[in-house]
């Protein structure tokens, strides 16, 4: 298939921030790692007090699949977070994203209803957003993550004027 299906053909293509990488590792990857760790501590604890093998067995392999899950997810926050992108054509919002599942979302400026930016701690310590346009249908709506704050806030300004300069319920 061809990927400039996936692109915008005149307009500047935007990444979002590097950042929103680290973002999905420290939300992602920490609790795996906890939990890693207090199941291989539960593994040695159970196989020290002499309990029944197969509790130790299940706990170290759990510790083993939990590592997987954590080294696999640190793989994939790069990965996606370069999948995701956005541009500003004349008329419409371009947003895209998927690495295996590919999607492009196109949102007229005249449809958008509103537009929320939002951050969560880890988001706003590591000067991240999240932009999301609403419009009466959920099949064009859109959300852009990991765009510096910055950068955000004028998104969302340029997008409330262009709805309204278009007769959107912005």
């Amino acid at each position: 298939m061809d990927a400039s299906l996936f692109r915008p053909v005149a307009e500047t293509w935007r990444p979002v921030s590097p950042a929103l990488t680290t973002r999905r590792r420290i939300v992602l990857v920490i609790p795996l790692v906890v939990l890693t760790v207090l199941l291989a501590a539960g593994a040695a604890t159970s196989a020290a007090v002499d309990a029944h093998v197969l509790v130790t067995i299940g706990l170290g392999a759990l510790a083993a699949c939990t590592t997987a899950a954590a080294a696999t997810t640190w793989w994939w926050a790069e990965r996606n977070r370069r999948s995701w992108g956005w541009a500003e054509a004349e008329d419409d919002l371009l947003v895209t994203s998927g690495v295996m599942f590919r999607r492009l979302v196109v949102v007229p400026y005249g449809r958008v209803q509103f537009v929320d930016v939002e951050g969560g701690p880890v988001e706003r310590r590591l000067g991240i957003a999240r932009v999301s346009l609403h419009t009466a249908s959920t099949e064009t709506a859109a959300v852009v993550p990991g765009i510096p704050a910055d950068e955000a806030r004028l998104l969302r300004d340029r997008l409330t004027e262009l709805g309204q300069a278009r007769d959107g319920g912005v």
